[in-house]
């Protein structure tokens, strides 16, 4: 039987979700485990949206809360709103009280990443505060720590993410991930999918 990482995650602009899709790579490349992307529901309404010059959304299909319970382990993205998760990922979480009050949820593996507009942004705040939510959860938050090897230590080039998980800059808007941050985002599908393996007991 597969084991299950579902990659949950909120995108205005695309940076989050270009995370996403290579974290999906890097989870499914671990024999046994089946990876799938998963949207959390939009709270703006489309004129909103419009007038903010969001694109239009994937395809992945949207989620909701009582979907969680098939997941072996998970891993959560969103960008960064002042420091902290964007409102629409937060209302998700909110929407999952009835499994927060049964402790379904709990024992579960879970990452974060992130995507913020600057290097002062929210790279290590924004994952630092979002682990509240797994805490309730009784969720085991996987950080990927310094195991991205040499990457980790980067000074020549702007990279995002940081040990809490995979990360990027959007700057103004126009900055799209970069080769390396896409690496880090790949190695941490990886990572806490084998982790996600291994807690199922799946050898």
């Amino acid at each position: 039987m597969a084991v299950k990482v579902y990659i949950v995650y909120y995108s205005m602009y695309g940076h989050v979700e270009k995370l996403a899709e290579e974290i999906k790579k890097g989870a499914a490349s671990v024999e046994g485990v089946e990876a799938k992307l998963w949207q959390v529901p939009e709270t703006l309404q489309d004129e909103v949206l419009g007038k903010m010059s969001a694109p239009p959304k994937s395809d992945a299909p949207i989620i909701t809360a009582n979907e969680l319970l098939d997941g072996d382990g998970f891993i959560f993205g969103f960008p960064t709103r002042f420091g902290m998760m964007a409102a629409q990922f937060k209302a998700f979480l909110d929407s999952t009280g009835g499994l927060w009050r049964t402790q379904q949820l709990a024992g579960k593996p879970a990452g974060i990443f992130f995507s913020t507009g600057s290097q002062g942004g929210g790279q290590e705040t924004t994952a630092l505060t979002a682990i509240t939510q797994l805490v309730h959860h009784g969720m085991i938050f996987v950080p990927i720590g310094y195991t991205f090897g040499a990457g980790m230590f980067e000074m020549e080039q702007v990279k995002g993410g940081s040990p809490y998980g995979a990360g990027t800059f959007a700057g103004d808007g126009s900055r799209q991930p970069s080769e390396l941050e896409l690496e880090q985002a790949f190695h941490q599908g990886k990572y806490i999918a084998t982790i996600t393996k291994k807690l199922k007991g799946v050898a």
